[in-house]
């Protein structure tokens, strides 16, 4: 049964907790012990592809807490935000976000979210999804009302617009899965629970 695959989420993100918790799967939460942020730091030094940083950072956090727990999946993810040739990051104040904010109006921008799930230690399967955003044209008076609506919950969501709560008032179009826009590629990822129901 799909609802009967236990395993563990290797993620501190509250949004891909929500989604798997709304489908009803049954799991537990460890935070991954990899360093997420230098890690990241370096690939894009060695100008990685933004697809393959997704995936790359989904594997290494699964695999931590995967080489200390034997016997159970361990599903990592991570999310990659990509815009003219640079990987975004999460804006550090509300001066920043505007910034962010600012550059995307009448453009578009990629996100890469990537699964990755460990089975003692071994990767048994993965995924990558892309969506494609488009933000409307906005001018200073739109983004600073924006902002006032958002506050500060806005700088935990790389992209500073939060899909799922008030960014539908400055997106003017989403190519591709919702969910994977959120942060994660749910579908594939149910899907394989569905037809892997034991690994031997």
């Amino acid at each position: 049964m799909l609802f009967n695959n236990k395993f563990i989420l290797a993620s501190s993100s509250l949004s891909r907790f929500k989604i798997l918790k709304n489908n009803m799967l049954s799991f537990s939460k460890i935070n991954p012990t990899c360093n997420e942020f230098n890690l990241k730091k370096k690939m894009i030094s060695k100008k990685t592809p933004h697809k393959k940083i997704s995936l790359e950072l989904a594997r290494l956090k699964s695999k931590s807490i995967s080489k200390k727990k034997g016997d159970i999946l361990v599903l990592g993810s991570d999310t990659v935000i990509s815009f003219q040739g640079k990987v975004l990051g999460k804006a550090k104040n509300l001066k920043e976000a505007k910034i962010i904010i600012g550059n995307f109006s009448g453009k578009t921008h990629t996100i890469y979210s990537s699964a990755s799930v460990f089975y003692n230690n071994k990767e048994v399967w993965n995924a990558t999804q892309k969506s494609t955003i488009k933000i409307r044209r906005l001018i200073e008076g739109d983004i600073d009302a924006y902002l006032k609506k958002t506050e500060k919950k806005i700088l935990s969501s790389a992209g500073c617009y939060q899909a799922e709560s008030l960014g539908p008032n400055i997106i003017e179009n989403i190519e591709g899965d919702f969910f994977n826009v959120l942060g994660f590629p749910l579908f594939p990822f149910l899907l394989f629970l569905n037809t892997h129901t034991k690994i031997k």
